[in-house]
């Protein structure tokens, strides 16, 4: 599988092609699903304003990018930088079990966070899926020790490092730690070693992400004009690793 992850925390005054309107993120995903991304993962914005967790923004950027990329999975975050209170992204995580139709298939739950299991619960109680977001060797082992719910769709592993043999390296920690889970891992990393951690991705046959969240640049330093061009080179990378389409994405999280 192969995750468009478009904006994150950027802005467009980082790159101007970063998608901050549900109209601009719902545009972005369907430029992409012709290369075969059957997954997006968003941040939705307040209206030329930080990033947030409020349902009726949530439902917004959903039902945009439903409507417009039919049959992608939509997902969005849950991270305690965008409501550090835990109580209160619960709060907002079973108020989005009201949106109907404009409501997200799956959220990333990060288990280093306060209250990560509680707004797991949360989400399990809205039918939304989960989705783990691993980004340490220590995290890997508190979310082995813990177990890895039914409800959690597939786990996250984000390397973190820049450089891109560390980043290569802590993957592989990462990834030792967890064994081998129940669920599909996605792997991924940012900044300069992102594309170092995709192509890993690809060799271990995991499903991974790119997008203008996690890097700016193509793999030889030149600013990347859209999440597009992000993708197509993903795809160049990945070669027969990754195929698209719904029958692809079901036999790779097989595996």
């Amino acid at each position: 599988m192969l995750q468009l992850c478009p904006n994150g925390g950027r802005g467009p005054d980082e790159h101007p092609a970063v998608p901050s309107t549900p109209d601009r993120l719902a545009a972005e995903v369907a430029a992409v699903t012709s290369l075969g991304v059957t997954s997006t993962h968003l941040h939705p914005r307040l209206a030329g304003g930080p990033e947030t967790m409020d349902p009726d923004e949530v439902g917004a950027a959903v039902a945009a990018v439903r409507a417009a990329a039919p049959g992608v999975e939509v997902g969005v975050t849950t991270g305690a930088w965008v409501e550090p209170d835990p109580t209160r992204r619960v709060a907002h995580v079973l108020r989005w079990g009201a949106l109907g139709t404009a409501r997200p298939d799956v959220a990333s739950v990060n288990v280093h966070e306060d209250g990560w299991l509680e707004v797991l619960q949360a989400l399990t109680a809205v039918g939304i899926g989960v989705e783990l977001g691993v980004w340490s060797p220590a995290d890997a082992a508190r979310a082995r020790a813990a177990g890895v719910p039914d409800e959690v769709r597939r786990i996250l592993v984000e390397a973190q490092p820049a450089e891109p043999g560390r980043a290569v390296a802590e993957a592989g920690r990462i990834l030792a730690e967890l064994g081998e889970p129940a669920v599909p891992v996605l792997l991924h990393g940012e900044g300069e070693g992102c594309w170092a951690v995709l192509v890993e991705a690809g060799r271990r046959g995991l499903a991974t992400r790119i997008g203008l969240e996690d890097t700016l640049q193509l793999p030889d330093g030149r600013v990347a004009t859209s999440n597009a061009e992000l993708v197509a080179t993903a795809r160049r990378l990945l070669g027969g690793n990754h195929r698209g389409g719904v029958a692809g994405t079901a036999e790779a999280e097989s595996r």
